[in-house]
Formats: structure tokens, C-alpha cells, sequence
């Protein structure tokens, strides 16, 4: 993301307006999404990572997901991806042995328009993958986020238009469910019929939505934001009928979310939190049920609206009526399951 260096990651007294209690901290956490990266005055690396996850909410382990970090600067096109889980393999082994939650998972980039029967580079991408997550490696996101208005957004997509259409890509994701990967989506509110579309076409490739498929508040649909959320809820239902489908409940503290906390004299309390993101999060626990839901932090990106322990503190307080072991689904064994942690 070029636009990483231009925000603030690291503001210790932006947090420290906001000191809250650890909500339920007992309670296990797998956290199934976060970044690592080298970038001029925004690195996010181990440190980083065990700084917030160890911040005093009980993280064992998380999983990577690919924001193209690290990669290849050289050899052949569709095999530069495989540096950046080189990149990440090399910091999971140091946090195996560390005092910190444990990168349990790599979650990669390919080009899944390799797909096609007729060309066998996505395997290759793939057995290199393998290679270099030394057991880590558990699938790829090869995002179909296209903008229509990327000048408003703080951090746009760069997918083609139509390219969860594209019949190679299908093929590449079908073929995903063949190896037993899975297979992440990041995208916008108004992509979810495609996605929907998608995910019918592949019925044996495990795919995770992630953040909620970014409903936008921003720019032209800062505006919206009923009529947006009226027709994701429409949309997420359709979506939670493909049973192969899982969601990542998080994502949602994003600047192109449009809650603008980011640029706020202080950022949100978790009941703040809950009382913006409760209503989608809630709906879409409804509609999937919490075996298929696993909650997300999206760091750091997510953390240039928050710190960890207040959004985990507000996920806690969105569920706390839920039982006991639909909890630990959410908030751990659907992630362990997902990504055969």
C-alpha cells in the first residue's frame, strides 16, 4: 500500500487518552488477520505484533495475510509473491520461541488468473508457497477490491473491474479448494452479489470474507450509510448461503469506513466502538452463526483508529450474552478449524 508511510501507526499518547480495563481476560484469543511490513517510518514487524496482542488480552496465536510486503524484486512475475512469505516464515520461527502470541499461519498472494488448466504456473506458485512457510502456509488472498471512486479512499484497491468473473481466477480459486487451501476476498459493499456469485462457483474451496466486505463512508457514500447498510444486510444473508463461506467479523475502524476516528483528538472508547459497529456485527453473526465467524483486528491498519485492547474490549462486549462456547467459536475455534491451526 503506498499509502502506508503517510499515517501515523505509532501515537503512545493518541492511545493512552483512552485506558480501559481488559474485558474477560481469561478468555483465548486466535487472531486470524493481521499485516507485517518494512516501510520508512511505519514498520510493523514482531515487536509491533507482541506490543498489542500482548497489550492484556490472551492472544496465543494469529495468522499473516498478505499486503504484498516484501515481495520479489526480480526472477520470474508469478513467483515474487513467494518473497514476501519468505519475509514472514523467517518471524514466525522467531515468534515460536519468544514470549509472545505465536504467527501460526500465513495466509499469501498469488495470481489465481494462473489457474487455467491449460497453465500450471499457480501450482508452482503454490508448491513454492509451501516451500517457504516451512508449515505455515494455509492459503491465499488475491483481493477483487476494485474502487469506483478511488480518489476519496485512503488506502483503494487495485483489482480490474469484473475480475471475480474472470473464468481463470474461478479456476485458480477452485483449484485452491483442491489443494486444501482456502481462499481470502477483500472487497467493497457493492461488490458482494459478485463475490456471492464467486463463492457458488468454487463450492469446494473454503472462502473467507473479509471485513465485512468494507462497506464505504467516505466521499460519495458518506451520505448512505442507511441505504448501504440496508443493502448489505440483504447482501450478507444471500452471501451466508453458500455454506463453504466464512466470515472475519473486524475491519471495520478503517479511514474509508468513514467513522474518522483516525482523525479524531482521541480515539474511541470500546463503548463508542460497539455503539457504531454493533448492528453489523450482530447481523452478520445472525446470518452465519458463530461457528463460521471468527473475530478479526486487521492490524495496524485498524489501529490508526484504536488500540488492540479497546477493540478487542469492544468485540467482547458485542457477544457477552452469547454461550460460552459460541464465544471461544468466535473468538478462537473458527480460526483454528479454518486455517488448521
Amino acid at each position: 500500500m503506498s499509502t502506508r508511510a503517510s499515517f501515523r501507526f505509532d501515537r503512545p499518547g493518541w492511545y493512552e487518552q483512552v485506558h480501559e480495563e481488559v474485558v474477560d481476560p481469561d478468555r483465548r484469543i486466535v487472531d486470524p488477520h493481521h499485516h507485517l511490513w518494512t516501510m520508512p517510518g511505519a514498520d510493523y514487524l514482531l515487536d509491533d505484533l507482541w506490543a498489542d496482542t500482548g497489550s492484556g488480552h490472551r492472544v496465543e496465536q494469529t495468522v499473516f495475510v498478505e499486503c504484498h510486503a516484501s515481495c520479489r524484486d526480480n526472477g520470474p512475475e508469478h513467483l515474487r509473491p513467494v518473497g514476501e512469505t519468505d519475509f514472514v516464515a523467517t518471524i514466525a520461527e522467531a515468534s515460536a520461541t519468544g514470549p509472545g502470541a505465536t504467527i501460526a499461519g500465513i495466509v499469501a498472494h498469488a495470481d489465481l488468473r494462473l489457474g487455467s488448466p491449460a497453465d500450471g504456473r499457480l501450482d508452482e506458485v503454490l508448491d513454492a508457497h509451501v516451500t517457504a512457510g516451512n508449515g505455515r502456509f494455509r492459503g491465499i488472498r488475491h483481493a477483487i477490491s476494485h474502487p469506483h471512486h478511488p480518489e476519496v479512499l485512503a488506502i483503494p484497491g487495485g483489482a480490474p473491474a469484473g475480475l471475480a468473473h474472470d473464468e481463470a481466477f474461478r479456476a485458480g480459486v477452485r483449484r485452491l479448494g483442491e489443494r486444501g487451501l482456502t481462499y481470502d476476498s477483500w472487497h467493497y459493499h457493492y461488490q458482494l452479489p459478485e463475490f456471492v456469485d464467486l463463492c457458488r462457483a468454487a463450492p469446494g474451496t473454503t472462502i473467507v470474507l473479509d471485513h465485512f466486505g468494507t462497506p464505504l463512508g467516505v466521499g460519495p457514500y458518506a451520505d448512505r450509510r442507511d441505504e448501504i447498510f440496508q443493502q448489505w444486510k440483504a447482501d450478507i444473508a444471500e452471501l451466508a448461503r453458500c455454506p463453504n463461506v466464512v466470515a472475519k467479523l473486524g475491519g471495520l475502524a478503517m479511514p474509508d469506513n468513514g467513522f474518522g476516528w483516525h482523525a479524531a483528538e482521541r480515539p474511541p472508547t470500546s463503548d463508542e466502538v460497539v455503539a457504531a459497529h454493533r448492528d453489523h456485527f450482530l447481523h452478520a453473526i445472525d446470518c452465519f452463526g458463530p461457528d463460521r465467524c471468527m473475530f478479526e483486528s486487521n492490524f495496524p491498519v485498524d489501529r490508526l483508529s484504536l488500540s488492540y485492547r479497546v477493540l478487542y474490549n469492544a468485540f467482547k462486549k458485542m457477544v457477552a450474552d452469547f454461550g460460552d462456547a459460541q464465544q471461544d467459536a468466535m473468538f478462537a475455534g473458527t480460526a483454528e478449524r479454518v486455517y488448521r491451526l
